[in-house]
């Protein structure tokens, strides 16, 4: 999408996936660093494709220690985009017992809480506007009133590279916002080389990207601004 783009691999979760808040903080603050310490941006974006529940009884929504420094990051010219994470569906129960299917509200993880992030949830990846949202994506608002998702992407059934430690380097099939956020991602990549003039201003890029998405006809709390849309992001500006 961004050919010319260079990416730098902050590797924060071990060979299983799983990792500590601590080790993303540390990670931002990196990326942080080398912006603070430089006259021009050397790092424009950074994409989080983890994240975790948000438990309230520790922090406020959006204020978590990894929140905060992902704001910290933002502040520092980064663009951020985080997903949403998968649980978006459960079940409630009946006054019979019987459990049936239901979507949650209140679902958004951590660190994609924090408000100057770029919060992408999953939608259908050849036909969003016939089966709309993932049923597994999050829906909104934050546990403090915000809404949240900000945008949504392809993240059903994507097929990229892999690596596997006894099969070496192969293609895989996944789902989840995982895979929806670096499709944002790389679309901000490519309008910044677009437009270089954008670059350093995560609050401009972000508003830009959420005007300019494509309504899906869903819940703001479901689709947030809607379907990410390169093009016409582009010729926008």
């Amino acid at each position: 999408m961004a050919p010319l783009t260079t990416l730098v691999n902050v590797k924060v979760l071990d060979d299983d996936g799983s990792g500590s808040a601590s080790n993303a903080i540390r990670a931002l603050e990196y990326l942080r660093k080398l912006n603070q310490s430089s006259r021009s941006i050397k790092i424009d974006g950074a994409n989080l494709s983890l994240g975790y529940p948000f438990d309230p009884t520790w922090y406020g929504c959006g204020h978590s220690p990894l929140c905060d420094e992902v704001t910290r990051a933002v502040g520092s010219g980064i663009v951020v985009v985080i997903s949403c994470g998968n649980s978006g569906y459960g079940t409630n129960k009946l006054e019979n017992g019987q459990e049936v299917p239901a979507w949650l509200s209140l679902s958004i993880s951590d660190p994609a809480n924090a408000e100057d992030s770029i919060a992408v949830g999953s939608v259908h990846k050849t036909k969003p506007h016939t089966f709309g949202i993932s049923y597994f994506s999050p829906k909104g608002p934050t546990g403090d009133g915000r809404p949240k998702p900000d945008l949504v992407a392809p993240g059903e059934k994507v097929i990229s590279c892999s690596i596997h430690l006894d099969q070496g380097y192969e293609y895989e099939e996944r789902s989840g916002t995982s895979m929806a956020a670096p499709h944002v991602s790389g679309a901000i990549a490519a309008f910044l080389s677009a437009h270089p003039e954008y670059r350093g201003d995560p609050q401009a890029v972000k508003e830009v990207f959420l005007k300019n998405a494509t309504d899906l006809g869903r819940s703001p709390a479901f689709q947030g601004a809607g379907l990410i849309d390169l093009m016409r992001t582009i010729l926008s500006v």
